[in-house]
């Protein structure tokens, strides 16, 4: 007996060292940045960065790793300290539920190992939620609600109109006032039940992406194996999304659910992380012809920063980006899509946001343009069409 839990004691302390250690050392390796903090700009554009009152990113999966977004963090991108910092308004916190072994643009099976239940492991949650995805998803949910809870007033969960209206006022006051709002990134985290719709939407989730690396019930994903559009299930949760107030997200999903979206959905669409196919020719990006159909439906387009949507180097070609998007149909329907912290190596962590608005200066966009870009497009969006 007393051998036995000796072992047992053994077993608990290697586990608590596992997920003091492993959890950090994986996202360190993940979400890697190419330049290191701090970042300098001209004075100029220093300036014209000083002047935004709301600067928002429509992509982050920071909830993922554990960490505790109340604390500036040594590693990955994003936390609140560090969104205070860069003088941002409201990010969107986005969740990860599944992701494939090997993951890749090209195709992914949802069959394949899923790379986050053992990091679910490490991180020392609870046995429901090992295997269950609405679980990690709920969790995930109420881990956005504590660190908001935690900053006493300071920050704002934004789940209606009036929340949003509420952080623009009191951030006329104080801007160190944050906002955040939350998605889910693929809904195999609804585990095929329509019922978790509503669950997820009691949690906070105002934006939900139909696929993610691998096809699912709703249909076929962007680098999965069938490249179909909606299932029958797809087309249902569709139309409750659009009743519940949760916003479409079109990153990831296949051209077919690409124009079921748009034909079946009656509220205008998000495309959260995403680079154009006139900049970089990749299968997870948006064609001119996409990019019209969502500007035609009143959708946002958010514009990642890493090289597999847009190519090296990043920067000039995330400034290409957002020129093609506004040469085509009007600087109205972009936005910042970074998707920090999502398993990408970016060229800056949030604190660098100054160096897009450097970029853009440079390529001749004017203050009314780089306000738009850089996040009164997402305020006026979500204004108009949050419940």
């Amino acid at each position: 007996m007393k051998k036995h839990l000796i072992a047992i004691l053994i077993l608990f302390i290697l586990y608590a060292i596992g997920i003091s250690t492993i959890p950090p050392y994986i996202e360190s390796e993940r979400n890697p940045v190419k330049i290191a903090p701090p970042y300098t700009v001209s004075p100029e554009a220093q300036a014209l960065y000083g002047r935004l009152d709301f600067i928002s990113d429509l992509h982050c999966d920071a909830l993922l790793w554990g960490r505790d977004l109340n604390e500036r963090g040594s590693r990955g991108h994003v936390d609140f300290p560090r969104m205070r910092e860069a003088n941002v308004a409201m990010e969107m916190f986005t969740i990860v539920s599944k992701s494939p072994a090997g993951q890749n643009m090209q195709s992914n099976s949802e069959d394949t190992f899923d790379n986050i239940t053992p990091l679910t492991i490490a991180k020392g949650e609870g046995p429901w939620n090992w295997f269950s995805l609405i679980n990690r998803t709920l969790s995930q949910s109420g881990d956005l609600e504590e660190f908001v809870e935690n900053e006493k007033g300071k920050a704002i969960f934004v789940k209606t109109k009036a929340d949003l209206e509420k952080l623009i006022e009191l951030r006329k006051s104080d801007p160190s006032v944050i906002g955040t709002m939350l998605g889910i990134e693929g809904a195999h985290a609804l585990e095929g039940d329509l019922i978790n719709l509503d669950l997820v939407h009691q949690a906070g989730v105002r934006m939900i992406g139909p696929t993610h690396f691998f096809d699912n019930e709703l249909g076929g994903s962007a680098h999965g194996e069938s490249m179909e559009g909606l299932t029958e299930f797809g087309k249902a949760a569709i139309r409750r999304m659009d009743e519940l107030g949760i916003f479409v997200d079109l990153a990831h999903a296949s051209p077919a659910i690409v124009d079921d979206v748009l034909k079946i959905s009656t509220r205008p669409v998000i495309v959260s992380h995403t680079g154009v196919k006139a900049v970089l020719d990749s299968q997870r990006n948006l064609s001119d012809e996409q990019i019209q159909k969502i500007a035609e439906k009143g959708g946002i387009i958010g514009v990642a920063f890493f090289d597999m949507a847009v190519g090296e180097p990043e920067l000039p070609n995330i400034i290409a980006s957002i020129r093609h998007i506004r040469d085509l149909v009007g600087v109205d329907y972009v936005a910042l899509g970074s998707d920090y912290d999502g398993s990408v190596a970016v060229p800056f962590d949030i604190t660098g946001l100054p160096l897009i608005v450097e970029g853009l200066m440079n390529e001749g966009f004017s203050e009314e343009e780089i306000r738009a870009v850089m996040g009164e497009n997402v305020k006026r969006f979500f204004l108009e069409n949050l419940k």
